[in-house]
């Protein structure tokens, strides 16, 4: 379970920004050795409560702030996370707990019963929150990620691209699955984490001199569609 503090920033920038990028961190950084054909696929459930608290904190921009989802990874539905990521003072960190398909599905389905019964702190954690906040599963978030990392400092560089949503929840664990693209137009984010600092090297490589950054949040552009 994650429970460090890390700092995170993100930038919106174009496929030649991207491409640009890549040329950089491939002479002082090295892909992401979880990824080995660098890249992998994402896709992430998220969760809210009927007034949209978790949207509208990350829209406002709220100092803390808390949102749950599970997610898995290219395809493999063996190996579902349920996670909690909490934003303090612009400093994030995630707690993660494991599930399975089968638990996925009775969440998608209603029953919680369940939850309560569980040895992960975290899987009890959301089930009292689906009782007294009313949270529920809201939006599929699907993305491609090509991730790079630096020793120093545990950094992480990562490209976010095709964001992608569908229009039912149930559809999670669907491999067949048609993606909606998230929006009219097709961003791509660059976001970096690093611990305690950020070396100079990598703060050099990654310099984009008219890109700023943002609170570009993929979950608020997928829930366009409801």
């Amino acid at each position: 379970m994650d429970s460090r503090y890390r700092h995170e920033v993100k930038h919106e920038i174009t496929y030649a920004d991207m491409t640009e990028l890549r040329q950089r961190l491939s002479a002082v950084a090295r892909p992401d050795p979880h990824a080995p054909d660098g890249r992998y696929h994402i896709r992430s459930l998220y969760f809210d409560t009927p007034d949209d608290k978790a949207l509208r904190e990350k829209v406002m921009g709220t100092n803390r702030r808390e949102k749950f989802r599970i997610r898995y990874y290219n395809g493999d539905t063996s190996m579902i996370r349920l996670e909690k990521k909490s934003r303090v003072n612009g400093l994030g960190t995630k707690y993660n707990a494991m599930m399975t398909a089968r638990q996925v599905e009775d969440i998608l389905c209603g029953d919680t019963s369940w939850m309560l019964d569980s040895s992960e702190d975290l899987i009890r954690e959301l089930y009292c929150k689906m009782n007294y906040q009313i949270l529920r599963p809201r939006t599929i978030v699907d993305y491609m990620r090509e991730p790079y990392v630096f020793r120093a400092g545990n950094v992480r560089v990562t490209f976010d691209y095709d964001i992608r949503t569908a229009l039912s929840v149930h559809d999670f664990l669907n491999p067949d699955c048609l993606g909606i693209k998230a929006g009219q137009d097709d961003p791509i984010i660059l976001e970096v984490k690093w611990d305690d600092f950020l070396p100079g090297i990598i703060r050099d490589c990654v310099q984009l001199g008219n890109r700023h950054a943002t609170a570009f949040s993929k979950y608020a552009r997928c829930r366009i569609y409801g």
